[in-house]
């Protein structure tokens, strides 16, 4: 792994250490078409890619789809878990024998998050969480229990990044890659969107050359935002709109954020200090986005206008579930526009020199929400899909 001067790399702002003009920077795609020094085999999942990459969040919703392209290329990974071997064991045939190393860590633990990065050329941090996970203590007092934290969202989304990218310095890593959102922001209602700013700002402080990835609300199979108004309905009969469901959302595809971060690792030395906002083909209101959803699962629930504050009461009951639906933060957020910094025409009207790159830069196209909803929506009609399919009743 080659070593970096620490002392260089601080005094030089980010944006200038590699690109000091704009003639000096080129936006060519990230490809492999010449040979690593390290790369064997004809490329692909049984090849040796070269690169040693080390991926925190693995196990989460975006971190399957970022660890299936890694594998794909034949990356060797280094895979951080907090579960056992059945939390992670639907990522393992995403890699060739060998290819992927999967190890405990503890997030307070800092030597144990140190040798899962080891070697590596590139850390990818996933880690982000949207509740408080609760677990039951003994009190002395009746009823003798309470629901005490055990990872608040502050903890995952602020002092773990902020330690990884400590890391990252200290054992002098190449390549930092954080993912954030495009809904940070240390003024939101949302102490979810707070911390998710208050990280990246750790993050940068740490380790200034970091690449930050900022997605807008991701949809796909496993995701918690078409699903949620599905699961909602199987519920409830009346699905509440925060505040008349009027704030703006723009759903990006989880696997177009994915072969984003993949393009990043192909060549990351390009990205170094620079931000890659990733977002949708349009925008919409999230009462447009629940009747998109009971227009596939021709569900039939009556959507009502509600004010937040309200809604709030039945979050704070949803929210002890495991995998909450909804928590009151959830609300907050949704009472706010969840969209890219700029429209796409801005993005494309910048210079060059502090450019804020985008996916269509790195050569992958917003899927339309309309393309993929359908695969994993229609489970919940009744009889599926095949109950309009002639020769299936």
């Amino acid at each position: 792994m080659a070593l970096r001067t620490l002392t260089l790399k601080r005094s030089t702002p980010p944006l200038l250490t590699r690109y000091s003009t704009t003639a000096s920077f080129s936006t060519d795609l990230p490809r492999i078409t010449e040979r690593r020094p390290d790369e064997t085999g004809r490329g692909g999942r049984a090849s040796d890619a070269g690169v040693k990459v080390a991926l925190f969040g693995a196990t989460g919703f975006l971190g399957r789809y970022v660890s299936s392209g890694l594998g794909s290329n034949g990356t060797l990974t280094y895979i951080g878990t907090r579960g056992d071997e059945f939390a992670y064991r639907h990522l393992r045939p995403h890699y060739e024998l060998g290819r992927a190393k999967f190890s405990y860590y503890s997030s307070r633990d800092k030597q144990s998050m140190a040798d899962i990065i080891a070697d590596a050329d590139i850390v990818i941090n996933l880690i982000g969480k949207y509740y408080d996970t609760k677990a039951l203590e003994n009190t002395d007092k009746f009823p003798f229990l309470k629901y005490g934290i055990s990872t608040s969202v502050w903890e995952a989304n602020v002092e773990v990044p902020k330690m990884i990218a400590e890391l990252c310095t200290e054992m002098q890593v190449d390549n930092l890659i954080h993912v954030s959102s495009a809904a940070a922001n240390g003024e939101s209602a949302s102490e979810w969107a707070r911390s998710k700013a208050e990280g990246e700002k750790e993050v940068l402080s740490a380790y200034p050359w970091a690449t930050i990835v900022r997605p807008t609300q991701m949809f796909g199979h496993e995701d918690k935002l078409l699903n949620m108004y599905a699961k909602m309905a199987e519920r409830f009969p009346v699905i509440p709109l925060v505040d008349g469901g009027h704030a703006l959302t723009q759903p990006v595809y989880v696997d177009d954020v994915a072969r984003t971060i993949n393009r990043i690792v192909d060549d990351p030395e390009k990205f170094e200090g620079r931000r890659v906002d990733c977002f949708g083909p349009q925008d919409l209101s999230y009462a447009e986005l629940a009747k998109f959803v009971y227009d596939i699962t021709e569900q039939e629930p009556t959507l009502s206008d509600v004010p937040a504050e309200v809604v709030k009461y039945g979050a704070n009951v949803l929210q002890y579930e495991g995998n909450p639906l909804l928590t009151p933060d959830m609300v907050d957020l949704m009472t706010e526009d969840y969209l890219p910094e700029m429209t796409a025409e801005k993005y494309a009207e910048q210079k060059q020199l502090g450019k804020v790159f985008t996916m269509k830069d790195l050569g992958v196209d917003a899927t339309p929400i309309e393309k993929i909803a359908f695969k994993y929506l229609y489970r919940f009609r009744k009889g599926g899909h095949f109950i309009h399919a002639e020769g299936y009743h």
